[in-house]
């Protein structure tokens, strides 16, 4: 299981920015400062339609029974099954959710920590 997850708000220059310093520190021979997992929306809004409460709640579901089915998990929930499995398909692609091989899910994460700052 992954340690954590970083979720912030950053435009695309910022996020071009930072892959263009961690690229030149690869090409001088250094380390990454420190490894992160990151995801990043663009904007507040996009932020918020993506981490609704329910989709959160999917995620902690899935993260306390470990690897599920979609219809297990909407059986559990008591939530119809083609809503679960349209927010885990949204949290699939983003990767705040994982599939296996044999098609369950699983919830990567000790900890998703997210970032909103208050001014530029």
């Amino acid at each position: 299981m992954k340690k954590q997850l970083s979720v912030s708000i950053k435009g695309a220059r910022e996020s071009a920015q930072e892959f263009v310093e961690a690229w030149r520190r690869a090409d001088q021979g250094k380390p990454p400062e420190h490894p992160i997992e990151r995801l990043y929306f663009e904007d507040l809004s996009t932020m918020l339609k993506v981490l609704t409460p329910g989709r959160l709640e999917v995620l902690k579901v899935v993260h306390q029974v470990g690897p599920v089915s979609v219809r297990a998990l909407a059986g559990r929930m008591k939530r119809d099954y083609k809503n679960v499995h349209h927010d885990l398909e949204v949290m699939e692609r983003v990767g705040l959710v994982a599939r296996s091989a044999d098609g369950k899910l699983t919830a990567p994460w000790k900890k998703i920590v997210a970032e909103i700052a208050l001014a530029a």
